[in-house]
């Protein structure tokens, strides 16, 4: 019985189209959510301040190319990209920063490259991620979805164990989400800080007791594609909010 209404249920979703995807800001509580919105009050002000200040910092800033922040509206929808290799957006920061402000990198998850991407991404608030296609990035994406449902670590779970399977169920009081991407980087409270989608997946690695890949491996970079993917079409609002 239980396997026929599944059934049923699925089919009137093919037939209605109906998008059961689900943002993780639509699983937190409504005052989380209202911190989210208001942007006088979110927890990410100071370090979108900090990336206004260092757009227009420098002899070779990021206004000098690309003048106003506002003029990359709809950028942060179409990453991870391909460019000579995959690149995330705050890779992208990172490789504008060397190659053509010819400063040193900055380290994963420094202030400067989080602020920045914070408010690169802020520019594309309500648009849909459209991750883009080609050869390379669907071999990414590919081994990212192999990589979402194999079984990992000492506790022997997958990302899908958790955002596909038990989403919508509760983990330490709080509500497991679908692991959709559409807010990042977010500020988390139990961080005190914002983070990028690395963070978070080396946070996930680490809670399943996982050997964690390294910042930028192929391994993440090609999750981050197939996230991106999964979750294609959603309207962005990053920078999240998170418990």
């Amino acid at each position: 019985m239980k396997a026929a209404l599944g059934l049923l249920l699925a089919g009137v979703a093919l037939v209605s189209g109906a998008d059961e995807r689900r943002s993780g800001r639509d699983t937190m509580t409504p005052a989380l959510r209202a911190l989210q919105a208001d942007d006088t009050q979110h927890p990410a002000q100071l370090a979108l301040a900090l990336g206004r200040e260092l757009w227009v910092s420098g002899p070779k800033s990021c206004a000098s190319c690309h003048g106003e922040p506002e003029a990359l509206r709809g950028a942060a929808t179409r990453y991870p990209a391909w460019d000579r290799g995959l690149l995330d957006l705050p890779g992208r920061i990172q490789r504008c920063r060397v190659q053509h402000q010819q400063q040193p990198a900055w380290a994963p998850e420094a202030e400067p490259l989080l602020a920045l991407t914070a408010l690169v991404a802020q520019q594309s608030r309500g648009l849909p991620l459209q991750p883009p296609r080609g050869p390379a990035l669907d071999a990414a994406a590919s081994q990212g979805q192999r990589l979402f449902t194999t079984r990992l670590g000492a506790l022997n779970l997958s990302c899908a164990h958790c955002h596909d399977e038990r989403a919508g169920l509760r983990l330490g009081g709080s509500l497991i989400p679908q692991g959709h991407v559409d807010d990042y980087p977010v500020y988390r409270l139990e961080w005190q800080s914002l983070g990028s989608l690395q963070r978070r997946l080396r946070g996930c690695l680490n809670g399943v007791r996982a050997t964690v890949w390294d910042w930028d491996s192929a391994e993440l970079l090609a999750l981050e594609v197939y996230l991106a993917r999964r979750s294609a079409g959603l309207p962005m609002q990053p920078p999240g909010v998170r418990p």
